[in-house]
């Protein structure tokens, strides 16, 4: 059974960094693509930036992209978000979702659409940047 487990938000003041890890179990990371999601108070999920298991390929929502970081470590089945320049508005709770490989097509079309199809979300975890 395909699960994910994220770990690593906190709280931070505007400018500061912040490492997400996503660890993937049930399936390799070569069979996956694995993407993070956030949903800010009062707000939908919106996909953050997502990455190809098997080849690596990458995609960041504009709203991160030169902030974040997106990686991923197949030996122990991991993927981090590096979060730079953190900004109040990346205040929310972040969410790692995993699906089989090519599900979406593209890993930008899965941090697009996902949202709209994940009928269940995990614990997730809480990132606060405030002074």
């Amino acid at each position: 059974q395909l699960q994910t487990v994220e770990s690593g938000g906190g709280v931070v003041q505007p400018g500061g960094s912040l490492r997400l890890s996503c660890v993937a179990s049930g399936f390799t990371l070569d069979r996956l693509d694995i993407g993070w999601f956030r949903q800010a108070p009062g707000k939908d999920h919106e996909g953050v930036s997502c990455i190809s298991g098997e080849d690596g390929s990458t995609y960041y929502s504009d709203s991160v992209k030169g902030r974040f970081t997106i990686s991923k470590h197949n030996a122990n089945n991991t993927v981090y978000l590096q979060m730079n320049s953190l900004k109040p508005e990346d205040t929310g709770v972040y969410y790692c979702n995993a699906e089989l490989a090519y599900r979406f097509k593209t890993v930008e079309r899965m941090c697009r659409f996902a949202p709209g199809w994940i009928g269940s979300w995990g614990q997730g975890t809480q990132v606060t940047v405030s002074s």
